[in-house]
């Protein structure tokens, strides 16, 4: 699933597909569904208790490396290190992106859990 998101004026596609957690443990080495759901369960904690004006920093920077990873599926122009990548953007503008993310990836994955297995009965 493609997604073309605006930050700061300028549209860049993001992109989900069934690569993207193969993708995320080569490059940073962990597991981006156990990583998204603490970053969901972070984002929840923060909008109960500071009115969402909060997130932990190890959620923010899960979120701006799986963010990296789904423009650079997206689109292989863009730079090769995450850092390089966060450079294009003013820090407030990449985390409005955050609920887009969300849902691209929420999106992507709706069908994985459905069982594939047939009802012999």
């Amino acid at each position: 699933m493609t997604k073309e998101i605006t930050i700061g004026g300028k549209k860049y596609k993001f992109r989900s597909t069934a690569a993207i957690p193969r993708m995320y443990r080569i490059k940073f080495n962990r597991d981006i569904f156990v990583d998204m759901e603490k970053l969901q369960k972070d984002i929840e904690d923060g909008e109960k208790v500071q009115g969402g004006s909060s997130i932990p920093i190890t959620s923010l920077e899960m979120f701006e490396n799986i963010a990296y990873l789904m423009n650079k599926h997206g689109d292989p122009s863009q730079p090769d290190d995450v850092y390089e990548w966060l450079d294009q953007f003013d820090a407030f503008n990449i985390y409005e992106i955050l609920p887009e993310i969300l849902e691209l990836w929420n999106l992507n994955n709706k069908g994985t859990s459905v069982s594939k297995k047939k009802d012999v009965g």
